[in-house]
């Protein structure tokens, strides 16, 4: 097949073609008079160009894709599927955000009649400080490098934890939850369990692998608390457990209002994790563990970004939940938050 076939059969320009093949996507077969001659397999080659151009993938990742698929592994096309629908939904947030914030500028404009630029530089600039605390997460602790082993390695009173976050959130027969940080499943499993659909997400590809092995029936998409990759008011309740303090304080809110975004209106939250009940208690905790000269579980705590549990309820308290919440340990806390009102 010439390429003005080919270019007709899939509505695509002859230069486009001609790019692909400068760029190594396809090898079509050159004759003596310098023409190329198209395969079906040429056609089909650029048939998922054509649909990965068109989900927004570049033509490195694309290339990427192809040679995994010549080796074989469909698996590598949906990771890179997913990382780009992951990408996609954190430009479709930030896009929300800046016709969100042009809203109330127009909103202040009507209000005073007139240009505060005061006014409107504050909105622009928490705007972009948004963004940038989207963007500023990444996973510092190689957690493709624990799955294998993770669930080896859980701490003490951890089922207890789990078993504690399922009772609290009671699950009725046909709702949907959502597990943030999902891991290699052992929270979403005890919903499994009891009948109940869950779904899960995680930024780390081998726990999602690990998920998968253990509850094949759970689907798992890539993603984190700062671009929750679901369309509004999709949950009933969203469950998170050992997974809240890889987030920096200043991230905190914004995961918290990620979940509500894809919550029902009466959705339930509960995060089960490692924190403390205000900082009075985290200086004598740490005070405790210096006399103590345990300095590896000083660096632990530093490493990471333990909430401070009472300006979590605040939150939760101003933006209309009622709450419930138990220490379980030192440092593992669980809170339940049910909201009571609209805001």
């Amino acid at each position: 097949m010439k390429i003005k076939e080919v270019s007709e059969r899939l509505g695509i320009s002859s230069r486009a073609i001609r790019f692909y093949e400068e760029n190594g996507l396809i090898v079509p077969i050159k004759q003596e008079n310098n023409y190329r001659v198209y395969t079906e397999k040429d056609i089909w080659r650029l048939q998922t160009i054509i649909s990965l151009r068109e989900v927004g993938m570049g033509i490195k990742e694309i290339r990427n894709v192809l040679q995994q698929i010549d080796k074989g592994d469909d698996n590598e096309l949906r990771h890179y599927l997913e990382l780009q629908r992951a990408a996609v939904f954190s430009q479709w947030l930030e896009l929300k955000q800046i016709i969100e914030t042009t809203d109330r500028m127009i909103e202040l404009l009507k209000q005073s009649q007139s240009l505060v630029l005061d006014d409107v530089f504050r909105l622009a600039e928490g705007s972009k400080r948004l963004r940038e605390l989207r963007k500023n997460w990444y996973d510092r602790w190689n957690f493709d490098c624990q799955a294998s082993m993770y669930d080896d390695l859980v701490k003490e009173d951890y089922d207890q934890a789990l078993d504690l976050t399922v009772e609290w959130i009671s699950p009725e027969a046909g709702e949907q939850g959502l597990d943030i940080g999902i891991g290699t499943g052992n929270l979403a499993g005890k919903f499994q369990e009891r009948g109940i659909k869950m779904a899960g997400l995680d930024q780390s590809r081998e726990m999602l692998k690990q998920c998968q092995r253990k509850y094949p029936a759970i689907p798992t998409k890539i993603g984190n608390f700062l671009a929750i990759p679901y369309m509004d008011g999709t949950f009933d309740f969203i469950v998170t457990s050992f997974a809240f303090h890889h987030l920096t304080d200043e991230q905190k809110p914004l995961a918290l209002e990620e979940m509500r975004r894809v919550l029902k209106p009466h959705g339930r939250i509960c995060i089960t994790d490692l924190m403390f009940a205000d900082m009075q208690k985290r200086t004598d905790f740490l005070r405790k563990l210096e006399n103590e000269k345990k300095a590896a579980e000083i660096r632990q705590i530093e490493d990471k970004y333990y909430s401070d549990r009472s300006q979590l309820l605040c939150w939760f308290d101003a933006h209309g939940y009622i709450t419930k919440h138990m220490q379980i340990n030192d440092l593992l806390h669980i809170v339940l938050a049910v909201p009571i009102r609209k805001t």
